[in-house]
């Protein structure tokens, strides 16, 4: 039974799902369960013959990685700062990254195979916005949203607003509590050096094509016909030893 739209609506931004291609490890970020071949399609950037693909193949692209965020804006944040930073990474790479040791840059077909592998970075691009989250707004950001809210409401006094629109609010909740990362392989958190602390890191249940429904408060994972609780991470940010096992 599909949910209720307005269900939907309320929870859309509370969680991004990360898809990988398991030939190229190309990397989409999502909204939603499934990938959108158009919007998907639109994240991934031209860098040499064929490194576009026509379609998605579902075949190609798995789930590898899930971050429910408590409030959504806190995730719609999060997305728009995942996608900053990876195309940081697609368009000012160092030099070295696609030269030779003896100085020559690589042939075409290997300079898109490198620049097509964004899995580590993307993992160590979430932890850096978690981090920047767990921060908070810096003053400035803070003094000109207040300049952008005196500004509206100065116009709508004097009436030279044309259109009506929702007046701005204050800049979004930030912090860490209550975000939750949830892993197919839990090794795969190793890419970035340090995660907040109070990021709580879980398994995630392996699906076909699509990722995993996400979990509600008290839920376990089903292993081998047994109910068993999905391994966490230490306070470090890396596997515990029953997750290393």
């Amino acid at each position: 039974m599909a949910q209720p739209v307005a269900k939907e609506v309320a929870e859309h931004g509370t969680r991004i799902f990360f898809y990988n291609n398991i030939r190229t490890n190309q990397v989409i970020y999502s909204l939603s369960r499934t990938l959108n071949n158009v919007a998907s399609l639109a994240q991934l950037p031209f860098l040499g013959k064929k490194t576009v693909p026509a379609r998605l193949r579902k075949d190609l692209w798995h789930p590898f990685c899930l971050v429910e965020f408590p409030r959504p804006s806190q995730g719609l944040l999060a997305f728009r700062r995942l996608r900053e930073f990876r195309r940081l990474h697609e368009t000012s790479y160092p030099l070295s990254l696609i030269t030779r040791a003896k100085g020559q840059l690589l042939p075409k077909k290997q300079r898109g195979k490198v620049l097509m592998d964004q899995k580590a970075n993307s993992i160590a691009d979430l932890a850096a916005v978690l981090q920047l989250q767990k921060e908070g707004w810096t003053q400035e950001h803070v003094q000109t949203r207040e300049r952008q809210i005196e500004r509206v409401r100065m116009q709508k006094e004097r009436g030279k607003q044309k259109y009506r629109r929702r007046d701005p609010q204050g800049p979004p909740e930030m912090g860490v509590e209550g975000v939750r990362v949830r892993w197919t392989n839990l090794l795969d958190a190793e890419f970035a050096e340090t995660w907040p602390e109070k990021v709580v890191h879980d398994g995630l249940t392996r699906h076909r094509y699509t990722a995993a429904l996400p979990l509600v408060e008290g839920d376990v994972e089903q292993k081998g016909g047994k109910d068993v609780p999905a391994p966490l991470l230490d306070a470090g940010g890396k596997p515990g030893l029953e997750a290393r096992l």
